[in-house]
């Protein structure tokens, strides 16, 4: 399962009960329904709505978790008109006909995601003839092994790969099956524990920052409610503030989502970087657009897409 799919069966609502968000008239906040996980990167969207702070922002937004392999067809059906998911996803997406577009970046991994080998691996160029473990193409764990790869001069068809979930890839790494393998936290942890004679962490997102989530509603909603676009991005840039203002209260109330302690939710945040207004801007100004051409063409290699979508629309940085 893609970590950006963990828990979202937890406390979900069924897709057909979701009212289709709209303008509900002159008296009444604009309504927005924005679909994700449990993934602590998007934490802070739950705590905006459970802290009152997107009404106090001038929006009626509720967060539901919807799996990310149905998230999408939920924002084309209307029971969505906002999602949250890894740029990487949102080409996909667009590349398979969804219209949307990225007003927010939300997190950036930092160390969360990596790739694990064993001691005699010492570079990337040292995996090529390898077997590696990496889950299905179109997930996290692939995405990074094709980017780092296709960073080095190489492709998923110079190793020699096998699909595996993240867990049972660092499982099977353990185990002496593989020779490197694709997983994220807390399964990288485990292979930490091993020891540097026995495995280390090749490259991580410390290396790579290429895990990124974003916030995105459809092109027809901004246009015709940027007012409530702009009350969401304000609540997260808000909801940022609290964490920093009384990160004890914030950590219990975001943690109480994925049926964790407010330490154990501080603890797993320790290896995201939520991102603020001002590192948004700066990444919107020419960074982020750089990493998505990569990433796309790195989806297209892959044959994860088979076109490239209209990149230049998936992007409005005008409510940062």
């Amino acid at each position: 399962m893609d970590r950006r799919s963990f828990l979202a069966a937890t406390g979900a609502l069924a897709l057909p009960t979701l009212a289709m968000p709209a303008i509900a008239g002159a008296a009444a906040l604009p309504k927005v329904v924005i679909g994700m996980s449990g993934w602590t990167g998007f934490a802070p969207l739950s705590l905006a709505e459970d802290a009152g702070i997107f009404r106090k922002n001038g929006v009626d937004a509720t967060t539901r978790f919807v799996p990310q392999s149905g998230r999408n067809l939920a924002f084309m059906s209307g029971a969505l008109n906002c999602l949250v998911t890894t740029i990487d996803t949102m080409i996909t997406w667009a590349s398979g006909g969804v219209p949307l577009t990225q007003v927010l970046v939300l997190d950036k991994s930092k160390g969360a995601d990596g790739i694990v080998a064993k001691p005699a691996i010492t570079t990337v160029a040292g995996l090529k003839g390898r077997s590696v473990g990496a889950d299905a193409p179109g997930t996290t764990p692939y995405f990074l092994l094709a980017y780092v790869l296709y960073k080095n001069g190489l492709s998923i068809k110079d190793v020699n790969y096998a699909t595996v979930d993240p867990q049972a890839a660092a499982q099977a790494f353990i185990a002496g099956r593989f020779d490197a393998a694709s997983t994220y936290e807390p399964y990288l942890s485990e292979v930490r524990k091993l020891g540097p004679a026995k495995a280390h962490i090749l490259v991580s997102t410390l290396q790579y920052p290429v895990i990124e989530d974003t916030l995105a509603f459809g092109p027809a909603f901004i246009k015709a409610n940027p007012a409530a676009v702009r009350a969401v991005v304000q609540s997260w840039f808000d909801a940022l503030a609290m964490i920093k203002r009384d990160p004890e209260k914030s950590f219990a109330m975001m943690g109480k989502h994925v049926k964790q302690t407010a330490a154990q939710f501080a603890s797993s945040a320790s290896y995201l970087t939520w991102q603020d207004r001002v590192m948004n801007q700066a990444y919107m100004k020419g960074p982020m657009q750089a990493f998505t051409k990569d990433a796309a063409a790195v989806l297209k290699d892959t044959g994860v897409i088979k076109k490239i979508p209209d990149l230049s629309a998936l992007l409005d940085p005008s409510f940062v």
